[in-house]
């Protein structure tokens, strides 16, 4: 039963929706593809036509007004209908990265309490293990060739082309009627859950649409543009990639993943790919490409890259590879999308920050009494704005922790647990997690910091800093390295140009060289898997 009062009168409202974004798109540019998804191409007409049969689908299998509703799927046509189909059954979406081990997708689907899930037959392996052990489960939605005889242990199971089929009749006399208002949720995003459980990050219409709109004006996002999605739709900087370009009608070049950089590489080059958003793990691959010359990439308009600064060595490699692109360096969390952006015209002048608030937001920099405290002196950044999430599903503790009271009652900001400063001109750096801080000698030492300092190297790929207990120190600095391929390196010759560039007690007592370093889904850095 609904947990809603009993919907009001129908009526337009004025104030958006984040599917909004598709629909006026569908709109305006009808017969304007899309979507490319290996090589199959979409027009916004037909992606909205497709989102409303789903979402009547949706509603005929029992789905209500603030229903969850798990998408467990690749980047995929399936997946894109799935996120809008999903809003316009005024219900909420869960996009679960495909490589999720069943045990974690047990806990998903049971942390949210799932009506239905929508995953494709290739992933039977892993949901098979788990719908048995997902008690609010109704339905499941399968996308791709059925195989009955997987299928026997899941719950009332339903094919992708049978769920549309069947709400394509109601679907011709447009999307469902329209129930949510700004403020209720439209998704739930998953953080990674480094320590303990992961946390359901709970956003808001209004939060989802204040973000899209922001990014994509800084970004100076227009219809014309092409953008390359690589990065999970499961991982908030993917799917944004998504809502922002359906935003201005742009195409969005959907692919799985950067495993094969050549061949991604002749997409964005037949495409005309303008906007490349990437994280440093990509950057890094392609400074080691030998063949960047076969492609032509002279399209590209902008490059993106978030969670930190880059180093100075990727910035040099991404203005040489694409001289005409707008390089942005940009910082964010899941809980309020984007913190900052660095302008691209800034990038020489400051390439060590992250930049200044995005716009229609605010930050500054605290003490541990949550006293704001004077430029160039490290602190916690705190975030206020519409992007600021409505806190972490049915976590009430956790949530505490992070919203607190801001300056207009009644309001909450997100304290963000990043330790930060800011400059005399009031450009934010990024210095470290709270909880990565390395103790050592009585110091605080800021990992990111060690990292920036070793990947400026010449021939050092990656660079991973951890804390390792010592009897002396209390904690011992140790790096582990990648070099890239040719490259020779001693533990002295590291430790020699750290001392060059860091203060004594942050040079790396150990240092140890590997092939290559951990790394999350998203292609982050696991540091969980170093010792």
């Amino acid at each position: 039963m609904s947990a809603f009062p009993p919907p009001p009168p129908l009526h337009q409202s004025a104030t958006p929706l984040l599917h909004d974004f598709l629909e006026h798109s569908a709109k305006r540019l009808p017969d304007k593809i899309a979507l490319v998804v290996k090589g199959v191409r979409v027009t916004y007409a037909e992606l909205d036509r497709r989102a409303n049969a789903l979402a009547h689908a949706l509603i005929e299998s029992g789905v209500e007004r603030g229903d969850r509703v798990v998408v467990f799927a690749d980047n995929t046509i399936e997946t894109v209908v799935s996120f809008w189909g999903v809003m316009k059954a005024n219900a909420i979406v869960s996009v679960i990265n495909p490589l999720t081990k069943h045990d974690k997708l047990t806990y998903y689907l049971n942390d949210c309490r799932a009506k239905v899930m929508i995953t494709d037959m290739h992933l039977a392996s892993v949901f098979n293990e788990s719908t048995p052990h997902a008690e609010h489960l109704k339905r499941v939605i399968i996308s791709g060739q059925l195989d009955p005889a997987k299928l026997s242990a899941v719950k009332n199971a339903e094919g992708w082309d049978a769920a549309l089929a069947r709400g394509e009749k109601a679907a011709k006399a447009g999307p469902p009627p329209r129930r949510n208002i700004d403020i209720d949720l439209a998704a739930i995003i998953y953080t990674s859950g480094s320590t303990g459980d992961p946390k359901g990050v709970m956003l808001t219409h209004r939060n989802m649409v204040t973000a899209g709109t922001s990014i994509s004006t800084y970004l100076e996002m227009v219809e014309n543009d092409v953008v390359l999605g690589i990065l999970p739709l499961a991982f908030d900087y993917g799917l944004y990639q998504l809502i922002m370009t359906f935003r201005v009608g742009g195409r969005l070049v959907l692919e799985r993943s950067f495993a094969f950089p050549a061949q991604v590489l002749k997409v964005m080059s037949e495409e005309k790919v303008t906007g490349f958003p990437g994280v440093p793990t990509i950057y890094a691959i392609l400074a080691e490409m030998k063949n960047l010359a076969d492609f032509d990439l002279s399209s590209i308009t902008y490059v993106t890259n978030t969670a930190a600064a880059l180093p100075v060595k990727h910035i040099t490699m991404l203005r040489e590879l694409f001289p005409k692109a707008r390089v942005y360096s940009m910082y964010g969390l899941t809980e309020c999308k984007r913190c900052t952006y660095l302008p691209y015209q800034d990038i020489d002048r400051k390439p060590t920050s992250v930049g200044i608030a995005i716009p229609n937001t605010e930050l500054w920099i605290v003490d541990e009494n949550g006293k704001p405290v004077p430029p160039n002196t490290v602190g916690q950044l705190v975030i206020r704005g519409a992007t600021v999430m409505k806190g972490y599903w049915e976590k009430p503790e956790a949530t505490a922790a992070k919203l607190k009271p801001g300056p207009v009652p009644g309001e909450q900001v997100l304290w963000t647990g990043d330790f930060c400063r800011l400059d005399d001109e009031g450009y934010l750096y990024f210095v470290g997690r709270m909880d990565d801080i390395i103790k050592s000698r009585g110091e605080k030492v800021a990992p990111k910091e060690v990292e920036t300092a070793i990947m400026n190297i010449k021939g050092v790929k990656e660079a991973a800093v951890i804390g390792v207990p010592d009897e002396i120190l209390g904690q011992a600095v140790k790096a582990f390295v990648v070099l890239e391929q040719g490259v020779t390196f001693t533990e002295k010759d590291i430790s020699k140009e750290c001392q060059k560039r860091l203060e004594n007690f942050m040079v790396p007592k150990h240092v140890v060289f590997v092939p290559e370093l951990p790394k999350t889904t998203t292609g982050k850095i696991k540091k969980t898997g170093l010792s």
